[in-house]
Formats: structure tokens, sequence, C-alpha cells
């Protein structure tokens, strides 16, 4: 398993753990995984993706898996996610946006 968010494409940091007489030893900072069900209305069916905890915080804040695959660049995405962004945006309905009238 890779240690890398499927969303955002975290992955682990490089640096030195640093003792009190500053000797420095070679660490990894991994991110913080879980893995989390979602579900795609749009395509009826639920994934179990590895996410970071601020890749479930950005779904919460878009509002919806599937507004936020729409949302997202595709170079952070997996492979996987690619190509489910892909169905989902032949699934969905266009909107238009709102034109203000000016009087």
């Amino acid at each position: 398993m890779s240690k890398k968010c499927e969303l955002t494409g975290k992955i682990p940091m490089k640096g030195h753990n640093v003792s009190h007489a500053n000797n420095k030893t070679k660490r990894r900072f991994l991110p913080n995984l879980k893995k989390v069900k979602f579900t795609s209305e749009l395509l009826k069916r639920s994934l179990k993706l590895t996410v970071s905890n601020s890749g479930v915080r950005s779904v919460d804040k878009k509002g919806s898996f599937d507004e936020f695959l729409k949302a997202v660049k595709n170079k952070n995405l997996s492979p996987r996610l690619k190509e489910l962004k892909k169905n989902i945006l032949i699934k969905s309905p266009f909107k238009k946006k709102p034109v203000a009238k000016t009087a």
C-alpha cells in the first residue's frame, strides 16, 4: 500500500529528528491517511479510498464527492479517480451561471 492520498496527492516528506545536542537523524513525515467510503450520487455507487484527513475536509467543504471531483485538478488524482471524474463529467447535467441584469 502506498502512502499517498488518492484525492490530494499528498506523499511522505523527508526531514530530520534534531536532538538537544543538534544531532540530526533522517526521518519521514507521513500524511494522516484514512480508509474512507465515499458515495457518488450521479453514478449511484460507492468507493473505498485511502484519503488524507485534509482530503476528507475538502470533500466536506465542496458539499459532495461529485462536486469535489468536478472542481479538483487531474494532476493530483489517482488514475482510478481520473477515470471516475471523466464518467461524472459525462453524466452531470450542465448548469448555466445566472446572468446578472444591468439596469
